[in-house]
């Protein structure tokens, strides 16, 4: 049977008013690590990929590339409700605390993988798939812990203040990996070691257990139904990028189909389950709950427009607009990180001044216009040229970066306010799947999009191109149709594309100024150019109506709402902390007493008529 504890005084320490800045503080490198971890891998995956000395654009070898790129987010995607819920029962801390050690010792892993070609590869992908459990385990617990020791009317602020931190991290990543792989891959994974480390001892000594905990049985069905489910269906989609046979993506390979349908079937049954067992893992009837529902919603819909759209600006940005500036493919990723910057500087500005007067005002006028205002930045991208002008592009940037910040922090406000206390480990987990489970998605569909569109324009283009300059016909043919998804990652990489799709062989029979030429900075971006443009205008179609319904989703959510039991709870705590300057006040002190004499059981405070009513009610 569910129960409901209060952490004891002994469990919580002697909590003062600064608390919920150590929390906070604590919380913000946990989400800067992790950030920063996946973007500088991706700059350097080329670096790391020589390390191990494998051809990650060898057809053979691009199981282990999808799978070095993704296999951390898919992981971490499945396990954050898991995980989330186990916080919930044996508390939040503990998990958060867990999270870090687990992350840390993932990376001292990765610094020492030993094996070289496909055996290094799989090593890789292992341990970035150990180092995701680390990371699930930070991210589903970071926001609840949070939501636990600050008040809601500075919950936006707080949120919104870890969010930009996140962000940020993603972008200095970019900065770190590619600096941090001239010296070295290993030490992309071994600059995480120091931080994550002082990260895990600070909070083991300094964070406590102040949240409602539930005791209850582990719904060992409901979570391999839903691990299993989602697992399935990202690896689909994720495997529905790679070509199948002579088709340019793999919609059609059976294993892509088996494992959506499989995938779909088990999440069915997840729910099915989740509605029938005594202590499920995940409460279905919070999504009743219209701020709660209509926030996840809007958050799924803004990451299916967000996260692929990402992929497509690097790409524009390394394999056409950088090298026609003058600067090389080898050294495009770092520089694609630094002319992306206004987007971070928009995100950085926007963030927590949404989230402190989304405190006053309630989520919906802010999220729903940051949904509004991202997709009518896609549309102006969509007036750009292959070869823009950057000041006017990274004007775009900013607002863009901006309207995101407008709408990231109010919302996960908004869901986490609405949330009873006892169910938000459980609840931020649900949050982040659907934040990490847009992102694969997006990449599908993305993808798919703009390689039908660069196929419906490439390859005649391609086939002049590379006649003109001395290939054969037939072999010039032939490279025309090959999948753009080739170049694409060549480009997203910072290989040469050209290089990398004609080979050595081939270079080697042409004269040397023909060959200079074909494989120079201007061939590949101006033979692209118009047809990436082409493709992107259908990516930013799908990105600017996948933000229309998010902003509709948003505007569903009503009014302000705090969840009654957290104000009954965490806000009259939290109110009693603000006026002492000695650890817990006497108010507090007589909480935890009147719950300790009820057997532990919160629900003795929660219906003790003389306790005066909640600051928080919902509006």
């Amino acid at each position: 049977m569910t129960k409901l504890t209060a952490p004891s005084r002994r469990q919580s320490g002697e909590i003062g008013p600064n608390y919920k800045w150590i929390v906070l503080s604590n919380t913000t490198i946990g989400v800067i690590l992790a950030s920063m971890n996946s973007t500088s891998l991706i700059i350097a995956l080329p670096v790391i990929f020589r390390g191990i000395r494998l051809n990650p654009l060898d057809p053979s070898n691009f199981p282990y590339l999808l799978w070095i790129m993704m296999g951390y987010m898919l992981v971490s995607a499945v396990l954050v409700v898991t995980v989330g819920r186990i916080g919930d029962m044996f508390g939040r801390v503990r998990m958060y605390n867990l999270g870090f050690a687990v992350f840390t010792v993932g990376a001292v892993l990765l610094s020492v993988v030993w094996s070289h070609g496909s055996a290094g590869a799989l090593e890789l992908v292992i341990m970035r798939m150990f180092q995701a459990i680390g990371g699930a385990l930070l991210m589903a617990n970071s926001a609840a812990i949070i939501t636990d020791a600050f008040p809601s009317e500075q919950l936006g602020l707080a949120l919104g203040t870890n969010m930009v931190a996140a962000i940020f991290g993603g972008f200095f990543g970019i900065l770190a990996g590619g600096l941090l792989s001239q010296i070295g891959w290993r030490w992309v994974f071994l600059v995480n070691v120091p931080v994550g480390g002082f990260g895990t001892v600070w909070a083991y000594l300094k964070l406590k257990e102040i949240g409602i905990h539930v005791r209850a049985r582990i719904d060992w069905l409901g979570n391999i139904a839903f691990a299993g489910g989602l697992g399935m269906l990202l690896v689909g989609v994720t495997y529905g990028i790679k070509p199948y046979g002579n088709s340019l993506t793999g919609w059609g390979d059976p294993f892509v189909i088996e494992m959506i349908v499989a995938g779909i079937a088990l999440l069915l049954i997840f729910v099915f389950i989740e509605m029938h067992v005594p202590d499920p893992m995940f409460r279905m009837t919070l999504f009743r709950n219209r701020a709660f529902a209509a926030g996840n919603l809007a958050q799924f819909l803004g990451a299916v427009g967000r996260g692929g759209m990402q992929f497509m600006l690097i790409i524009w940005f390394q394999g056409i607009w950088l090298p026609q500036h003058g600067y090389s493919f080898v050294d495009t990723p770092l520089w694609s990180g630094i002319y992306m910057l206004p987007w971070m500087l928009g995100f950085v500005v926007a963030g927590p001044i949404a989230g402190k007067l989304s405190d006053r005002w309630g989520a919906r006028p802010f999220a729903t216009a940051g949904m509004v205002l991202s997709a009518i930045m896609y549309v102006a991208m969509m007036a750009f040229p292959p070869n823009f002008a950057y000041v006017p592009f990274a004007l775009v940037m900013l607002v863009s970066g901006m309207a995101m910040g407008l709408f990231a922090s109010p919302n996960t406000a908004s869901i986490m306010n609405s949330l009873p206390a006892r169910e938000r480990g459980a609840g931020s987990g649900m949050r982040v799947t659907f934040g990490s489970a847009g992102m694969p998605l997006s990449m599908g569909l993305f993808f798919t999009l703009m390689v039908f569109g660069l196929n419906a324009k490439v390859p005649s283009s391609m086939y002049t191109g590379l006649v003109t300059h001395g290939i054969p016909a037939q072999t010039a043919a032939n490279l025309s149709h090959l999948p753009p998804l080739g170049y694409l990652f060549a480009a997203f990489l910072g290989y040469n594309p050209l290089r990398s799709l004609l080979g050595p062989k081939i270079l080697a029979q042409l004269p040397p100024a023909q060959a200079a030429d074909l494989t120079g900075r201007s061939f590949f971006p101006q033979l692209i150019g118009a047809p990436f443009k082409h493709g992107l205008v259908l990516v930013l179609t799908f990105a600017a109506v996948m933000s229309l319904i998010a902003a509709i989703a948003s505007a569903m959510r009503g009014k302000r709402f705090v969840h009654e039991e957290a104000g009954s709870t965490i806000g009259h705590l939290h109110s009693a902390l603000e006026r002492t300057d000695n650890g817990l006040a006497p108010a507090a002190d007589a909480m935890l007493s009147s719950t300790q004499a009820n057997g532990n059981s919160i629900d003795g405070y929660l219906n003790n008529p003389e306790l005066p009513a909640s600051p928080d009610q919902p509006s």
